[in-house]
């Protein structure tokens, strides 16, 4: 049933596109002190969603616009702004707490669209 609401849709993509973009910083930092190796990330969750067209248009009839499309969540070297260590390891301890912070945040915002969502739905039954 919830499937079908677009802010449900966007709320359960966007914890998705959190859960991958902690997996990769807590992969970045196993691999810190490995030779050679390239912090990894993923895009921002709006440039996803948008590039998925799911920002923009909405479609009358399920055949408009597929709506089986999934965000992608598979990591991409990113390029560090930092300095590149002596053994080519390009991960930053530092910008990796940065970047699980912010992932939290996005992480606890999907929780709070989510049960927004659902309380509003409750107010209009009558159960809330």
């Amino acid at each position: 049933m919830f499937e079908k609401i677009e802010i449900m849709k966007m709320a359960s993509a966007m914890a998705t596109h959190a859960a991958a973009r902690q997996n990769a910083v807590a992969e970045n930092i196993a691999n810190a002190d490995t030779p050679g190796y390239a912090a990894r990330d993923l895009p921002a969750f709006e440039d996803l969603y948008r590039s998925e067209g799911r920002g923009a248009l909405r479609a009358t009839r399920s055949g408009h616009i597929d709506a089986s499309a999934t965000i992608s969540t598979a990591p991409e070297v990113i390029a560090s702004p930092g300095v590149t260590s002596p053994d080519g390891n390009s991960v930053s301890l530092e910008e990796e707490m940065v970047r699980s912070v912010a992932v939290k945040r996005e992480h606890d915002l999907s929780l709070a669209i989510y049960r927004s969502s659902l309380n509003i739905l409750r107010s209009s039954l009558g159960r809330g």
